[in-house]
């Protein structure tokens, strides 16, 4: 059934990634990116520990979800 209305769709959207590289500047649908993608990760590592550490602060920082 395609219309089921018990299950949503499992594609309802495009992804929101851009079709060129941001490391060399062509399409990403050519060729491969595996060396982008390491230097992708490499630059964004310290991004990332820092939103860890924000999330780590904010569960550590606990009190009252819902006051009122």
């Amino acid at each position: 059934m395609p219309n089921d209305p018990t299950r949503p769709t499992l594609n309802g959207h495009r992804l929101d990634l851009p079709s060129i590289c941001d490391i060399c500047g062509h399409a990403r649908s050519t060729g491969k990116h595996a060396k982008c993608s390491r230097i992708r990760q490499q630059t964004k590592s310290t991004e990332w520990a820092t939103y860890m550490a924000n999330v780590e602060a904010k569960k550590a920082k606990g009190g009252s979800r819902h006051a009122r």
